[in-house]
């Protein structure tokens, strides 16, 4: 990770911003790397470090996640927060013992399933631009095979885009094992080596029976998104990455953004180091080679569409304005269309899933959020009904502490604090992060 450098023109702009108060970077950038246990037991002896920069009256924000990460000690995280479309605060947080390293407001991390926001962004936008129907079947777009002796279900043409994008194809992870998780029995299957493809990821799953009939059972589906970022590459004749770069990201001066790679050799310029407890099984190679759980375990390249982009905190709250319905990317309509309501799969508590983005209306509007979950990675990002959204991304899942890492138990603090403003700061930091 880099550290920020302002000049004094920064510094005057940041004096003028309504109240804008700059956070000390490290002299480098970057987390602690000692072990879980070792991070655990030295504990006592970390000190914070808190870089960028935060408006007048929105220091509750940093005693929330300071709070949060204190308590499962997280090492690194970072947090955005918008009003109305106004960068007011960019954060890094770092809790290390390392006084030489710190994150940054645009350092990297894993974004997990924040991720098929993106991917349901680029699907829409190739809805928008009329090369793609959300009634088509998946049978029409891609070519499924199942492995030989096994036949696809034939339910299979009842899965169209729409449904694909609002969990809804059939797929149940609960009655059925993800396949997107199933790599050393798939290369087994398919008689092919590790590591495997995303083709045979879709052949494997092509030879599944579908849990349930599509269009009747809401079921998380990361496998349904696979599918999804095959479409986009089909339909535009180019990359998955690059079409979201060039239609998505591009138009809003987003460039940090990036596919993640599975091992740490692979690390990205500026991206935080992973930490988990566990270990698994490696899947890049035959031998099952013991890794840590972040680095090996799990096909980050295979996911790209699934969870497996890159993210700064401040890139990502950028990225959410598109469904404010201002930018080039997605117009009003195009959004109104992600966020309408499945054809089932209203939740008890009165929220379903669109597209990419969990909703619920309220009184005065509505709210949408998602989160994100991978071994050595917690993410979620919120859009309040009253123009507020926040980013909150950190480089840990679980932890010795033993502590949830629901969805609120990170999001109920930043709404706390978030009602406390009695008066928001008026500037925008967007200048310095975009």
């Amino acid at each position: 990770m880099r550290s920020e450098e302002f000049t004094r023109r920064d510094f005057g702009k940041l004096m003028g911003l309504g109240g804008l108060a700059l956070g000390v970077p490290g002299l480098a950038a970057g987390c602690t790397t000692e072990a879980p246990a070792a991070r655990v037991a030295a504990a006592v002896q970390r000190t914070w470090r808190i870089s960028g920069a935060a408006g007048a009256g929105l220091s509750g924000f940093d005693t929330a996640v300071k709070t949060v990460m204190q308590a499962r000690s997280i090492p690194c995280g970072s947090l955005a927060v918008m009003r109305n479309g106004k960068l007011l605060l960019a954060r890094g947080y770092t809790w290390s013992d390392d006084a030489s390293l710190s994150v940054q407001p645009t350092s990297l991390f894993r974004i997990a399933s924040l991720s098929k926001a993106v991917t349901a962004t680029a699907v829409m936008r190739l809805v928008q631009d009329g090369k793609l129907s959300l009634a088509t079947p998946v049978t029409q777009l891609l070519t499924l095979t199942p492995p030989d002796g096994q036949s696809a279900d034939p339910r299979l043409s009842q899965v169209t885009v729409r449904r694909l994008l609002q969990h809804l194809g059939g797929w149940d992870r609960s009655i059925t094992a993800d396949p997107t998780y199933r790599d050393r029995e798939i290369a087994t299957q398919l008689g092919v080596p590790l590591p495997i493809t995303k083709a045979d990821m879709i052949r494997f799953g092509t030879g599944l029976k579908m849990d349930h009939a599509p269009g009747t059972t809401y079921a998380y589906s990361n496998y349904g998104y696979l599918l999804l970022g095959q479409i986009i590459e089909m339909v535009s004749g180019t990359t998955y990455a690059d079409y979201v770069q060039q239609e998505v990201l591009t138009p809003l001066s987003i460039s940090r953004m990036r596919p993640g790679r599975s091992l740490r050799s692979g690390a990205a310029p500026g991206e935080v180091p992973y930490y988990s407890q566990y270990t698994g099984k490696s899947v890049f190679d035959a031998a099952g080679t013991t890794v840590p759980n972040p680095y090996g375990s799990f096909n980050l390249e295979n996911r790209t569409a699934v969870g497996g982009w890159l993210a700064s905190a401040v890139d990502y709250a950028r990225f959410a304005t598109i469904f404010d319905g201002k930018t080039t990317v997605l117009n009003g309509t195009s959004v109104s269309t992600m966020f309408a309501k499945p054809e089932t799969g209203l939740n008890a508590d009165g929220y379903y899933y669109g597209f990419g983005w969990n909703v619920r209306d309220v009184s005065g509007g509505r709210n949408t959020w998602h989160d994100g979950s991978l071994p050595g990675t917690t993410t979620l990002v919120t859009r309040r009904f009253d123009g507020i959204t926040w980013a909150l991304l950190f480089d840990q899942r679980d932890d010795a502490s033993g502590l949830g890492y629901t969805y609120n138990d990170f999001s109920q603090p930043l709404h706390q604090a978030a009602n406390a403003v009695t008066t928001w700061p008026t500037g925008d930091l967007s200048g310095l992060y975009f």
